[in-house]
Formats: C-alpha cells, sequence, structure tokens
C-alpha cells in the first residue's frame, strides 16, 4: 500500500547539478518504482514520512506559474529524484500539467523516465519545440528488473515506447543506467535498441550508504559468483574495472558508428 498525499509547494523549479540541466522540477515526491539502487532516497530525510522510500508520494501542486523568461535558453529536466510518469500520473496530471507551461517557449525540456506513459502525452510533446525525451535502462532480462527494479514498468515497454518516440521523430536516448558490474550487458543493449533511438548515455553503479548494503546483499544472494569483483570495486575502491569497461563502450560505439556519451565517475562530474 502506497500511501499518496496532494502537497502545496511554493515552486516548482530547483537548480540542479545533473550534468544535462540546468533546473529541474520534480512533480512528485518518492517514487513508487522502488529501484533498489535509488540514491533519491536521502529526499525521506526533508518529509515527515514513517514509511519507507518507495511506499509513499506526495503529489505536487503549485498555483505560480513558472517564470518562462527566466529559462529563455536554460534546460530543465523532469526528473531528477522521481519518476514524473509514475503509474499515479495517471491519475494526477501533474507532470502533464507541467507540461502545458512549456507549450510554444524557448525552454529546452528534457524528459527521462522507465515508463511508457511518456507516450500519453505526444500532443504536448509536439508543441514543445525544444523536447528530447529518454528512457532508463540497465538489463534487457525482466526477471532481473523484476529484482532491482520491482515497481517500475517491463523493458519491452520501456523500448517499445523510445521506439515509438522515435519512428514518430522525436528527439530521444537511451540511458543505460545504472551499469552494474558483471551483470549489464551494454553491448546486448546498444544490439536490440540501436534502431529504437540515434543516442545512448552511459552512467556507472555508484553505491552509497544508504542503499549500497542492499545491493550488496542482493549480490550475494543472487550473483554470488561476483561478489569479489563488488567487494574489489566498492569496499577496495579499485576503478580499474569502470576504466575499462568505459574502454570496451567507446570501441564498441565507435566500431558500429553509435553516438553516445558516458557519465562515469559522477561525482566527479558534479565537483566540476
Amino acid at each position: 500500500m502506497i500511501v499518496v498525499n496532494e502537497v502545496e509547494a511554493r515552486s516548482l523549479l530547483t537548480r540542479t547539478r545533473v550534468p544535462a540541466g540546468d533546473y529541474v522540477i520534480n512533480p512528485y515526491i518518492g517514487c513508487p518504482h522502488k529501484c533498489m539502487y535509488c540514491y533519491a532516497e536521502y529526499m525521506k530525510h526533508f518529509t515527515n514520512h514513517g514509511e519507507a522510500w518507495g511506499d509513499f508520494l506526495d503529489v505536487k501542486r503549485c498555483d505560480r506559474a513558472i517564470n518562462m523568461s527566466r529559462l529563455r535558453g536554460k534546460t530543465v529536466v523532469l526528473s531528477s529524484t522521481t519518476d514524473a510518469y509514475n503509474p499515479f500520473e495517471r491519475k494526477f496530471e501533474a507532470t502533464r500539467g507541467i507540461l502545458k507551461q512549456f507549450i510554444h517557449t524557448e525552454v529546452h525540456v528534457e524528459i527521462m523516465t522507465k515508463s511508457d506513459l511518456v507516450l500519453r502525452d505526444r500532443d504536448l510533446f509536439k508543441e514543445i519545440p525544444n523536447i528530447r525525451i529518454g528512457v532508463s535502462l540497465n538489463t534487457l532480462d525482466d526477471g532481473i528488473r523484476k529484482q532491482i527494479e520491482p515497481g517500475a514498468p517491463s523493458i519491452e515497454n520501456r523500448i517499445k515506447a523510445i521506439r515509438t518516440l522515435h519512428e514518430e521523430g522525436f528527439d530521444t536516448y537511451i540511458f543505460l543506467s545504472p551499469l552494474f558490474p558483471g551483470i549489464s550487458d551494454f553491448r546486448e543493449i546498444l544490439d536490440a535498441c540501436k534502431d529504437s533511438t540515434r543516442m545512448f548515455y552511459f552512467e556507472n553503479l555508484n553505491l552509497r550508504d544508504a542503499y549500497r548494503p542492499r545491493v550488496i546483499n542482493y549480490i550475494r544472494r543472487h550473483h554470488t559468483v561476483l561478489l569479489p569483483l563488488y567487494n574489489e570495486i566498492y569496499t577496495g575502491k579499485n576503478t580499474g574495472y569502470w576504466a575499462m569497461l568505459e574502454q570496451q563502450i567507446a570501441d564498441y560505439c565507435q566500431e558500429h558508428k553509435i553516438r553516445y556519451k558516458s557519465y562515469f565517475y559522477h561525482e566527479k562530474i558534479r565537483k566540476q
């Protein structure tokens, strides 16, 4: 049971250190996807919720219109600490209401989601001159997806969604994130998705204190043979694996003429 409330927000817009954006809008607080690696769990410290992260959702409402003149030429990302197209968007349409404000503006809008619900708003996307839409995934194995992203839509539905948007002429991308060492097969994903979009991004799995034990326990239970590798990377802090993987990605993408960008070493990017 997910506890859902509507809350008043003084503003929807927040400056962001996300590399791809200047500002971010999170239409919701919380996310029912329950991804075991979710870094956004820290948001729970700013709420009064006793429920676990993933078991509550606050729907943001704001009467104040977004100041578009302030955003001219800037990039606004939806979203960084939630999924703008989580299942409750069907009912509350918080994201759709926000997108209506960007119609015929000079703002670059960037959407990233795990949900095929994004297809619902194609009518609005056509009215926003500068918009990019992406989906994130890190495996083609839906059994693994059910283990690490139990509340998120299927891999098949995500790929179908981005392919539909791509075929209809929208600017799209696929974000391979986070890549799990020894589990995520980037070549398999690229081969399956290369006709579904023209651009791919990559990010490695970073483990912070809050969710580190969950991921390590998952590896211990379901991928025991990989436990030494995870200990080497996350306890021994050996970055050699990521350097090797990043080079393999570069070589493969160049060989197959695939457009890509790496966001490995995300902590270093944020500091820059």
